[in-house]
């Protein structure tokens, strides 16, 4: 056996070994590219080198503004004027409040860019409120955290940043563009599963819709709408970067969230700063470790090796893509989103590109939406387990109602990824993006 064939059973061998005794994420990625390092002859000293050298990126700087700025909107007292304004433009339909759940889920992602702080900020107000006005608790948080993944697709979210420093050379802009319409449509597929559940449970409707309400709640909420406005049409229109975007970003919702909704006083501002530091320090360490793995993957031609034996399998290229899908949620059931996307993108993005002809943003789209509904599914679903302990309903009661809520989002997979211009209308339209298709 050489050297380079040993190399590839202990860097893959030991990574799953240690995803299967439940190692933290970060812990397995950084030992097994130890491990496979030292085999090779390397020293740590090599790996320290490949740690700093992953996280010393200018785009990477994003991540934790982004972040910051996320934080600080969700605590900073949005969460009830956005419910306001969706509740003002969708409330009158039958199933009105679960209507109302997924709208203020894409103006909250939006903001947040978090399934996780949409599932735990939203849900902890709209789920008693459903089950006060006779919705069932499982039904509620189904609703809740499958509505939530839209903040993983609407802009600014943090995720397309690592995709894009991942997948390298791919524009953040062209990425926050792409995102709107396909997390409108999840949002759209949702809603079609809520009304028709709705329907045959004859839940309440809420009451008619006004436009004189319309325009009241969209006046309250304008402040923390024009914070997207801020950072997508900053980018796009290049007057700033994706990175400087986010540090004005933060900024102005610090000023938002303290002096105009006063949600924060400077002490809650010290406080979730805080919280900041433990999420970001997760992020980094992921992205540091992981950039030790994907270089090991690269100096194996593990890639190569995957695209050879994928395409191996078939030529066809729907199969191709329904096999690149298959694999990513398969991962997600087991891996959390952001180590995926710095792991995956690597080896999957030369296939998506090169043999099922998608354009990288569109396969970036895929990814990030793969990567959600990952969060929803157990053993490692993060945003499922929130979901069940914000509504208190048991998992199983959870993930039985969420099973309609699983099509929904299939369905929207299967269209983002086989047809093009969901995701590539708006980066053409308005960024000037030109799409790479085979």
């Amino acid at each position: 056996m050489d050297t380079q064939t040993l190399a590839t059973i202990v860097l893959l061998g030991s990574f799953f070994l240690m995803i299967l005794l439940r190692f933290p994420i970060a812990y397995a990625v950084g030992l097994s590219s130890v491990f496979c390092l030292v085999s090779m002859g390397s020293t740590l000293s090599d790996v320290c080198r490949l740690m700093v050298k992953g996280i010393s990126s200018f785009s990477l700087m994003a991540v934790p503004f982004f972040i910051t700025m996320g934080v600080l909107m969700g605590t900073g007292g949005i969460s009830d004027k956005l419910i306001a304004l969706a509740n003002a433009c969708v409330g009158w339909m039958r199933g009105g409040l679960a209507m109302v759940n997924i709208v203020a889920s894409y103006f909250f992602g939006g903001i947040s860019g978090s399934a996780s702080a949409d599932t735990a900020s939203l849900g902890s107000i709209l789920i008693p409120m459903m089950v006060d006005q006779g919705y069932d608790a499982d039904f509620s948080t189904a609703v809740t955290i499958t509505s939530s993944c839209e903040g993983l697709l609407v802009p600014p979210s943090h995720n397309m940043v690592i995709y894009a420093t991942t997948a390298g050379g791919i524009s953040v802009g062209a990425l926050f563009l792409a995102g709107y319409v396909p997390g409108a449509l999840l949002a759209f597929s949702l809603m079609i599963g809520s009304y028709i559940i709705s329907v045959r449970r004859n839940y309440p409707k809420g009451e008619k819709f006004s436009i004189r309400n319309f325009f009241k709640q969209l006046t309250k909420s304008i402040w923390a709408l024009a914070a997207v406005v801020i950072v997508v049409i900053g980018v796009v229109a290049g007057v700033f970067t994706a990175t400087e975007s986010a540090a004005i970003a933060v900024i102005y919702s610090l000023f938002v969230s303290v002096f105009v909704y006063k949600g924060l006083d400077w002490k809650g501002v010290w406080r979730e700063l805080g919280s900041c530091v433990d999420t970001l320090s997760i992020v980094l360490i992921l992205i540091s470790t992981s950039a030790v793995f994907g270089n090991c993957l690269t100096m194996l031609h593990v890639p190569d090796i995957a695209a050879n034996a994928i395409v191996g399998l078939t030529d066809n290229r729907i199969v191709l893509i329904l096999l690149l899908n298959l694999i990513l949620l398969v991962l997600g059931c087991i891996m959390d989103m952001a180590p995926i996307i710095l792991i995956a993108t690597p080896i999957l993005l030369p296939i998506a590109t090169g043999y099922c002809g998608l354009d990288p943003v569109q396969f970036g789209i895929m990814v990030v939406l793969n990567c959600g509904i990952g969060l929803l599914t157990p053993p490692v679903g993060a945003v499922l387990f929130i979901g069940s302990a914000v509504g208190k309903t048991p998992l199983e009661k959870v993930v039985k109602a969420t099973l309609p809520f699983y099509l929904c989002m299939i369905i929207t997979l299967l269209l983002i990824s086989f047809v093009p211009q969901i995701s590539l209308f708006m980066p053409e339209l308005f960024g000037g993006y030109t799409p790479v298709l085979g």
